[in-house]
């Protein structure tokens, strides 16, 4: 039985792949680290099924224990601080988590199973201030935030560990993919539970930042698969994974109002107080390769996306 890897699995990404992977057959071991709060939740129903390990990316010496005690086929890196805003409050842990954890995740690898394959979660943020419409692998990074700044070193790295040790790693740049799973600290599931919690009269406004950005929103579960996809082929390569459509903030709240049967101009107020330093005004993704040379195509569109987390959080407030 091949074993899986996954360091982030407690999160949205990590609780998809995991139980992706084990409706295939593998063996999923998951990276946790030790708190005194459990946030288990997206797991939960994989209980009895996965194995946990604690082990940090902040500590390297955790890292290569549990590489040589798993001895794992695949390792996927989706751990990160990957909120904004907590990255330009936390700058210093931003990149030690998101940037240097990366490499000793890779290190721990290369010493451990160089002979195994590695996945590493880029973001569509790395290509920031960028005049290019559509970004696609061959688009320059132009970070503009920490979080994004620790993604391209991470990026580079693991391209670099690929050429320069021969190994089968690949960076996935995936633009923004949500789910029901998605932390409330995020625009979208911000948005998803406002509208429940109106419906249900537990609020009656939703205070949100700009409503102008435009971003490239997909559902998480597919891009999991394109995760798993990347490191099914003969040769390590990097793709874009994305929607090729992009929606403003605003039209994600009239969608999600719209689907809870609301006009959103009734509740939404938007307060410059909330607004990102160094917004970026858009980004759409170009997943051609992805499509041409894996055969990825995203499964759930945007409306079904919208209308999968509003019911969600509609059944969980109810």
């Amino acid at each position: 039985m091949a074993t899986a890897l996954i360091s982030g699995v407690t999160g949205q990404d990590g609780s998809f792949l995991a139980e992706q992977l084990l409706a295939k057959g593998y063996r999923v071991v998951g990276l946790h680290r030790r708190l005194s709060a459990s946030n288990h939740w997206r797991i939960a129903h994989l209980e009895g099924q996965l194995e946990l390990r604690c082990a940090d990316l902040l500590d390297l010496a955790s890292l290569l224990t549990v590489f040589d005690d798993v001895r794992p086929d695949l390792v996927f890196n989706l751990a990160a601080q990957s909120f904004i805003p907590t990255s330009w409050d936390q700058p210093l842990l931003t990149g030690d988590v998101t940037g240097l954890g990366a490499a000793r995740m890779l290190e721990a690898f290369r010493r451990v199973v160089p002979a195994a394959r590695f996945y590493q979660a880029s973001s569509s943020e790395m290509f920031g201030d960028t005049s290019v419409s559509s970004q696609n692998e061959r688009t320059a990074f132009s970070p503009l935030s920490p979080y994004a700044v620790s993604k391209v070193y991470a990026h580079q790295l693991a391209v670099n560990y690929r050429r320069a040790y021969g190994l089968y790693v690949v960076c996935g740049v995936l633009f923004n993919h949500e789910s029901e799973r998605r932390g409330l600290e995020f625009v979208t599931r911000k948005i998803t539970d406002g509208v429940a919690r109106i419906v249900h009269g537990k609020a009656d406004e939703l205070v949100l930042g700009d409503l102008q950005p435009r971003r490239d929103w997909g559902f998480a579960g597919d891009y999991t698969v394109a995760m798993q996809m990347m490191l099914e082929q003969e040769a390590p390569q990097d793709f874009v994974v994305a929607s090729g459509e992009d929606r403003s903030v605003e039209d994600f709240v009239s969608a999600a109002f719209e689907e809870a049967d609301l006009d959103w101009k009734t509740y939404v107020r938007s307060d410059a107080a909330l607004f990102r330093k160094n917004e970026l005004p858009c980004l759409q993704g170009d997943a051609s390769q992805a499509r041409n040379v894996l055969g990825w195509e995203p499964k759930v569109d945007f409306q079904a996306l919208v209308k999968r987390m509003v019911h969600a959080d509609l059944e969980r407030h109810a």
